[in-house]
């Protein structure tokens, strides 16, 4: 932990917004010293795992990230010709029948699947097993916005295009937001807290953060942690389009030519573990999680907020005993919509005043698509190779400098770098925002 013992009072953003508009002015944060904590417990992150459009796992994403590697393709489901936008980090050629006998298909809408594949790799990177009192001071918390989106949409079709006045009847079990948690839970015999958060393009992140408390506090020992999402499908794009802040092109974060976000899908699962316990069976510590903080725009509910934003980091800096000259990378919410990119560099920039410009920040959206309600969670991989391998992945698609975003965005090439600390922002819809950080273990 940082010994200083100075922190910026304040504690956290919004997502891509409709209309751009003009940062407003911050109030310059106050450093005030920070007393000696005691009885909190250090969390560790023993365990990775995820399935997305870059990879079907961890090594495979980490790789596809280090080289700058794109999964936004076109799009290929029913009735696609049918949306305006037609691009997305798609899983192509996703097969549950490889993963999943026919009973746990029918239970498990693909959000749920995504979510299951992805724990199952943390655990076995973890070499955890879940028996006796381990499962009983043992949970899990994920993220998700759209929950069992694919479910609906799919039911939805039945009911009024084809006039069927009947559905499955493990429609409700599937579709509800907790399915994904719940599964977890049984899988792995996880008895203590399990619950789903839901809070937009923030929720991994505050599913994440919440663990982080809970282990910190001693409410548990270990939580399996992180979101997914399954939004695309015709009903989840045609929604999104609606808000008209989708690029049909590309996604560019931070470059002036940037015209909308693109989303994606898929899981991030992390083993979030006690550091004594993990010490003392000898797992390999991939990161240690040192901070989080949260807040409230109170403000719009699409327009992100600059001082809300800005709140939240200083807040999980805070939190972690960091001053800002020790945090290296900053993994960016950085959708790619003009309002989000530019409020979210004045946010790190007051943050972090002179110390802003020997930053590195990065938007991996850029490559695996705006996972939405499990973003966060595949971002988190971002930070942690950051951390243990020293490779900061790039913003792809920079084309144009804008002068709004003046910072080094890490543009199109990865970069190797040793860094001790990092950052990890999500800006939701409805203004709330979450941040975590991270050091070296």
């Amino acid at each position: 932990m940082n010994p200083t013992g100075l922190k910026a009072e304040g504690a956290t953003g919004s997502d891509a917004a409709v209309d751009d508009a003009p940062a407003t002015p911050l109030a310059a944060p106050v450093l005030t010293p920070e007393p000696p904590r005691s009885g909190l417990r250090r969390v560790v992150v023993t365990g990775s795992g995820t399935v997305n459009a870059l990879g079907l796992n961890v090594p495979d994403t980490m790789a596809a990230m280090r080289e700058g590697r794109c999964g936004i393709t076109r799009l290929d489901f029913r009735d696609v010709e049918r949306l305006t936008v037609q691009i997305g980090a798609q899983i192509h050629d996703w097969e549950p029948e490889a993963h999943f006998n026919r009973q746990q298909i029918l239970l498990y809408d693909k959000f749920t699947q995504f979510s299951l594949l992805a724990a199952k790799e943390a655990v076995a990177q973890s070499g955890l097993a879940f028996h006796g009192e381990l499962g009983l001071c043992s949970g899990v918390v994920l993220g998700t916005a759209g929950g069992g989106l694919n479910t609906w949409d799919e039911n939805y079709r039945v009911v009024y295009e084809e006039g069927k006045n009947r559905v499955h009847p493990f429609v409700v079990p599937k579709l509800m937001n907790n399915a994904a948690a719940s599964h977890v839970s049984m899988e792995f015999g996880l008895r203590g807290p399990a619950f789903t958060v839901a809070t937009a393009c923030a929720s991994s992140n505050h599913a994440m953060g919440l663990a982080f408390q809970m282990i910190r506090s001693g409410g548990a020992k270990v939580m399996l942690t992180g979101g997914s999402e399954a939004m695309l499908c015709f009903g989840g794009v045609k929604a999104w389009e609606g808000l008209r802040v989708m690029s049909k092109d590309a996604c560019r974060p931070f470059s002036a030519n940037r015209n909308g976000m693109v989303q994606g899908e898929g899981a991030g699962v992390f083993v979030f573990e006690d550091y004594d316990h993990a010490r003392a069976r000898g797992a390999d510590i991939l990161a240690e999680v040192v901070g989080f903080a949260m807040s409230a725009d109170a403000q719009d509910i699409v327009m992100p907020s600059a001082q809300g934003a800005e709140r939240a980091i200083t807040g999980a800096m805070k939190d972690a005993r960091l001053n800002p000259e020790e945090v290296g990378y900053i993994n960016a919410h950085g959708t790619g919509t003009a309002a989000n990119d530019k409020t979210e560099c004045a946010a790190v920039a007051h943050a972090f005043g002179h110390h802003a410009d020997r930053l590195m920040i990065s938007s991996t959206k850029s490559m695996h698509g705006h996972v939405i309600g499990g973003t966060g969670a595949v971002e988190l991989l971002a930070c942690i190779m950051a951390l243990r391998d020293g490779v900061i992945a790039p913003t792809i698609g920079y084309e144009e400098p804008d002068p709004e975003c003046a910072l080094d965005v890490v543009p199109n090439t990865a970069r190797e770098a040793k860094v001790d600390a990092v950052l990890s922002n999500a800006f939701a819809f409805g203004g709330l925002n979450a941040v975590l950080a991270l050091k070296r273990a």
